[in-house]
């Protein structure tokens, strides 16, 4: 009887903990925006990142620029983890946004969770 309850234990803290990982890092979060306007209806973005990236199976691997409906305006791709630099930043230019739109969120993206993360609504400079 102790050894299946021993078993049980060790069964149920794996599944708590899962292995090395699996989703440990949590979801990613946008921390920090700055927006540019290029021209007309063109901006520019520098979006902050902090997301625990443990290697190639899960790490932060985009952020959007979204409208107030949901449409994705722009998107930078992160092509490889960040483990030892948290949080980064990285630009993405040429976002064309639609006239009358006044603000816009800025969401990211990791390889375990999708999107989930912290978002940041900001007003676009005119």
């Amino acid at each position: 009887m102790q050894r299946a309850l021993n078993f049980l234990v060790v069964c149920l803290l794996a599944v708590t903990i899962g292995a090395p990982g699996d989703g440990l890092a949590g979801e990613a979060d946008v921390i920090d925006v700055k927006a540019v306007k290029a021209k007309p209806g063109v901006y520019s973005f520098r979006v902050t990142v902090r997301h625990g990236d443990t290697g190639w199976k899960h790490y932060a691997n985009r952020w959007e620029v979204l409208d107030a409906k949901g449409n994705v305006l722009g998107t930078r791709v992160l092509l490889h983890p960040h483990v030892n630099e948290q949080p980064f930043a990285r630009s993405l230019a040429g976002v064309e946004v639609p006239s009358g739109i006044k603000r816009v969120t800025l969401r990211a993206h990791d390889l375990v969770h999708g999107h989930g993360g912290a978002e940041v609504v900001v007003d676009l400079p005119r």
